[in-house]
């Protein structure tokens, strides 16, 4: 007979991205640079709220961006048009930023000149919540495109987040959604949750209010300590 032992290399791959993760972050703070993750689906309207994001504050503020995609240099063009260093990071098949990449970004970024790093994360809302890139908060996008049961079906990554923003809600009656049940949804499971149309301009004071927030925070603010059950592995 021979002795048989488990190896869950599930648990070893996430436990490698929280190590790394957590060397992301002590290097961040070594430079006083503030990290947002920006996760969402395809289409929910990530890239626009940087964007609007980075014209409101790039007076104020040094930032920069990583931008995460199958192929990122769509996006990663439309950030270099407003003037602040862009990293695209191409995936290829796959669905989301670990730490190990962030690492790779964060390389190639000149962290003393910057006060705020903006990553958007590839367009999925169950791959990314996984894994942690050594960020100081996490913000969850959804549009009303989406549904509004979107939020009630993806309760997982909601529960990693900071806060959750309902986007596109200009076109809500449009598409037969209910905004404000998709904030009451959201808010079972993250502590803050609102609107905006970065169209119209309705919530882009919260989401500006949001990042500034974030800047002045103290280093130690949106400690993320994700554990392997969030993966849907089973412990022993």
């Amino acid at each position: 007979m021979h002795d048989v032992s488990k190896i869950h290399l599930g648990h070893d791959v996430f436990e490698t991205n929280r190590r790394l993760g957590e060397e992301n972050r002590r290097l961040l703070e070594r430079h006083g640079v503030k990290a947002i993750n920006v996760m969402g689906a395809i289409g929910s309207g990530k890239t626009s709220l940087i964007e609007r994001a980075i014209e409101e504050l790039k007076g104020r503020y040094r930032i920069a961006v990583i931008a995460g995609d199958v192929i990122a240099d769509f996006d990663s063009e439309r950030f270099r048009r407003l003037d602040v260093p862009v990293i695209p990071m191409n995936t290829g098949s796959e669905c989301h930023l670990d730490a190990h990449l962030m690492q790779h970004g964060l390389e190639k970024l000149d962290l003393h000149r910057l006060d705020l790093l903006f990553v958007e994360n590839v367009g999925n809302l169950i791959c990314p919540s996984d894994f942690y890139l050594g960020e100081h908060r996490r913000v969850i996008v959804v549009s009303v495109s989406e549904g509004d049961d979107i939020v009630a079906k993806h309760p997982v990554i909601f529960k990693t987040g900071d806060v959750a923003i309902i986007n596109k809600v200009d076109i809500a009656s449009f598409v037969g959604a209910d905004p404000d049940k998709m904030v009451a949804d959201a808010l079972k499971n993250i502590p803050r949750a609102f609107k905006t149309s970065v169209r119209t301009g309705e919530g882009m004071d919260l989401w500006i209010g949001f990042v500034g927030e974030t800047l002045e925070a103290p280093p130690d603010c949106g400690e993320r300590r994700l554990d392997s059950g969030q993966s849907g592995l089973e412990p022993d």
